[in-house]
């Protein structure tokens, strides 16, 4: 499989999925058990490692920027370290590992074990129920994990410097602060960062698994081809969208 089949699988579920006509209970029951898995279900890893990242990043700002006198510069190097590049950094990591390998295995599985085939001999569209809500359910649930990180991370780094006595502004200055940082390059550079990539993986891991042979010993292999794939293509957007953003 090369990149145009990706894209062009990717496209058609973006298509695909503005079209009501593609939206019957059963599609809509995979779209949201899909979103409970890669959403709901890492909201507990997402916010120990949105808390870890807060703690380490927001207190050493805060600490090296006030002693060279540079306080004023914390907004900016937060949104630029945080929002734009560890947010969608981060919870990526966490689609690919969580996500990604589990779209891939249990599409492999159903292809193995001819269920692909039953539902064609049923009338049932493979594409519309397997991958198309899939990919849409992980890209939704990418972008909200990420503002769930970065908000997690400003509050926990702030709370955690405010205790130490590090921090010496009241909650709503170091919220304008952060704000009035954002530009609207900013806004665009976290959407794509963490709606493409995301995207991306699902399709990746969704075809790899449909590609499967007709073996389960191929299902691993298949996956972990998928998920370095995923992974490649996460760091490729995450250079372009940055060169394409702020040259």
């Amino acid at each position: 499989m090369d990149l145009r089949y990706f894209l062009a699988v990717l496209f058609m579920s973006a298509f695909a999925g503005v079209q009501p006509r593609h939206w019957p209970r059963t599609v809509r029951a995979v779209f949201v058990r899909q979103l409970y898995r890669s959403g709901l279900d890492s909201l507990w890893f997402v916010g120990v490692l949105a808390a870890l990242v807060g703690i380490s990043v927001v207190v050493q700002a805060h600490l090296w920027l006030g002693k060279v006198g540079l306080s004023q510069k914390i907004g900016p190097l937060l949104v630029l370290i945080v929002a734009r590049e560890l947010g969608p950094l981060f919870t990526n990591f966490v689609i690919i590992v969580k996500s990604g390998s589990a779209i891939a295995t249990e599409l492999g599985y159903l292809k193995v074990s001819g269920q692909v085939r039953v539902l064609e001999a049923q009338g049932v569209d493979p594409f519309f129920y397997l991958v198309m809500p899939r990919v849409l359910a992980t890209t939704v649930a990418a972008f909200c994990l990420n503002v769930f990180f970065t908000t997690g991370a400003f509050v926990s780094g702030y709370g955690f410097a405010e205790m130490l006595g590090q921090i010496h502004v009241d909650p709503l200055s170091f919220l304008n602060s952060v704000l009035g940082a954002v530009r609207p390059a900013d806004v665009i550079n976290v959407l794509v960062k963490s709606c493409v990539p995301a995207a991306l993986t699902a399709t990746i891991c969704a075809t790899g698994g449909l590609s499967a042979s007709a073996s389960v010993a191929a299902i691993p292999g298949a996956t972990k081809d998928a998920l370095g794939r995923s992974l490649a293509g996460m760091f490729i957007v995450q250079a372009l969208v940055s060169v394409l953003t702020y040259w």
